[in-house]
Order: C-alpha cells, then sequence, then structure tokens
C-alpha cells in the first residue's frame, strides 16, 4: 500500500499539467481578446507584438497564480523551474518586444493595420465634438 504521503505527492504533481493548460488557454485568450475591438474583421493580422505582449503576461500570470496556488503545488523543484521560467520568458519578451526582433517593415505594417482599426472604431464611438 502507499502511505498517505506518497499519495499526496503524486495528486500534487497531478496538479501541474492543469497548471500548464490553465497558463496555455490564458495565453490564447490573451492573445486573441486584444483583436475583439478592431473595426473590422480583415483587419486582423498576426503580431509578434502582441504574442510578446502575451508572453509578458502569461509569465506574470504564472508567477501569481504559483504564489497564490503554493499550497496546492508542493514539488518545490518544480516551483522554482516555473518561476525561473517565468523570469527567463519575462526578461526575453521584455527584451524582444523593446527591441522589435524580427520584426521588419512588413510585419510592423501588418501590425499596424488592427491597431489603427482600434483607434478608428473608438475614435468612431468617442463623444468628441472638438
Amino acid at each position: 500500500m502507499e502511505s498517505t504521503g506518497k499519495k499526496n505527492n503524486k495528486m500534487n504533481d497531478n496538479m501541474y499539467p492543469k497548471f500548464f493548460l490553465m497558463l496555455g488557454l490564458s495565453f490564447l485568450a490573451m492573445y486573441i481578446t486584444m483583436y475583439l475591438n478592431t473595426y473590422a474583421i480583415d483587419h486582423v493580422y498576426f503580431s509578434l507584438t502582441r504574442f510578446y505582449m502575451s508572453c509578458l503576461g502569461i509569465s506574470a500570470m504564472a508567477v501569481i497564480m504559483l504564489s497564490i496556488m503554493l499550497n496546492m503545488y508542493k514539488n518545490k523543484k518544480k516551483n522554482i523551474a516555473i518561476y525561473a521560467g517565468s523570469f527567463l520568458l519575462f526578461i526575453s519578451a521584455l527584451g524582444l518586444v523593446r527591441a522589435q526582433i524580427p520584426i521588419g517593415d512588413v510585419l510592423w505594417m501588418k501590425a499596424m493595420i488592427p491597431h489603427h482599426s482600434i483607434a478608428i472604431l473608438t475614435s468612431e464611438r468617442a463623444d468628441i465634438e472638438d
């Protein structure tokens, strides 16, 4: 028979795939929702900048989620790996978004379409007289 401690460790280790599934789905939700306020659906183009920003958000979210639910995640090595990986992802994504690597002219222009589409939508809806 397994001891209660081994059963708890096994159960806690089974929580990590759910943790990463939550992060993956949250990443997709963050990326997709950035386009919901575009003026027209044909203004939606893939954007590395939005991808990098979603990476920044998900890395911060991983730290917050793990810290709040730490009592559910008992594997110290895995927790340290998550914190370290989140830090590395955050620093990498921040560097990439600030340097705009490898975004060239065409990717930049395509990324500006949804950006300006959002400006059109919000400007048309604003009650501005001057």
